[in-house]
């Protein structure tokens, strides 16, 4: 599998950023190319290992330039991958990803995996400042849906899935969580009516439990979470689910572990 890379980049104050396409010299574009965000770390990371480790291409991205050069360093040595620093709500970055997409030779899956949570610790929705809710919306929200449209022609013509990240906050109302739960409710609704009108496209919303990841050390500062699950427990069940290739709709990623696994991801 082809490793070399060309990357076009330009310099922002002290960082290094990749931009836009600029598809790995002599990619082989007979691999499915999936569309990650939010893939320097944790769970978005996790499922990149997962999806390399099969032979897909990737195209991921990050707002951090150094973390996200860092994954793309280790997942060369599994597959091609075009890795592009920026943030997702941004219309010039979502280009860029489904122009990267399209040289890899079209996008079979997106997965929408970068979040934000608002605030930490996050406020009460009574103080919640309203420039940042709608920050929170636009990154868990706006963001997935533009980018969805953007790729729906490449997705279209692969019969592809997109994956939203979603939340059990989404459906269930806990205290403090009120503008994350609450965009990520819309984008659960918005995924399920996707499903309906994209009869070619697989749309699953997925909620992954809860793990062991930096956004939710950031839902609870100086609280020890070093007992819940590695991001890495739940890809199985993600990965059954491409495998499988289950009707649209929302999902629990502990449901689609084998049972092994998910006493595993218990203990652990």
């Amino acid at each position: 599998m082809n490793t070399t890379t060309k990357q076009t980049e330009q310099t922002q104050g002290a960082q290094t950023v990749p931009t836009a396409g600029r598809v790995p010299a002599g990619a082989w574009d007979g691999n499915p190319v999936a569309v990650i965000t939010g893939a320097s770390q944790g769970l978005g990371l996790a499922l990149a290992r997962g999806l390399a480790e099969r032979g897909w291409s990737l195209v991921i991205d990050a707002r951090g330039a150094d973390r996200l050069a860092a994954a793309q360093e280790e997942l060369l040595a599994l597959t091609t991958v075009v890795a592009l620093a920026g943030d997702v709500t941004d219309d010039t970055h979502r280009a860029d990803l489904a122009e990267a997409a399209s040289e890899l030779g079209g996008a079979s899956l997106l997965v929408n995996n970068a979040s934000s949570l608002g605030g930490s610790p996050m406020p009460a929705l009574a103080d919640f400042p309203l420039e940042a809710l709608e920050q929170t919306f636009a990154v868990n929200v706006l963001a997935p849906l533009a980018l969805t449209q953007l790729l729906l022609p490449q997705l279209r013509q692969h019969g592809g899935e997109v994956v939203n990240i979603s939340s059990d906050a989404a459906v269930e109302p806990y205290e403090g969580w009120g503008g994350y739960g609450a965009s990520k409710a819309a984008l659960d609704h918005a995924s399920a009516i996707f499903g309906l009108e994209e009869p070619q496209v697989r749309i699953w919303a997925v909620d992954p439990g809860d793990l062991q990841t930096q956004m939710h050390q950031d839902a609870f500062p100086g609280e020890d979470i070093s007992d819940l699950p590695l991001p890495g427990t739940v890809v199985p069940g993600f990965l059954r689910l491409i495998d499988e290739r289950r009707p649209s709709g929302r999902y629990q990623a502990g449901d689609l572990l084998p049972r092994t696994v998910a006493a595993d991801a218990e203990v652990a």
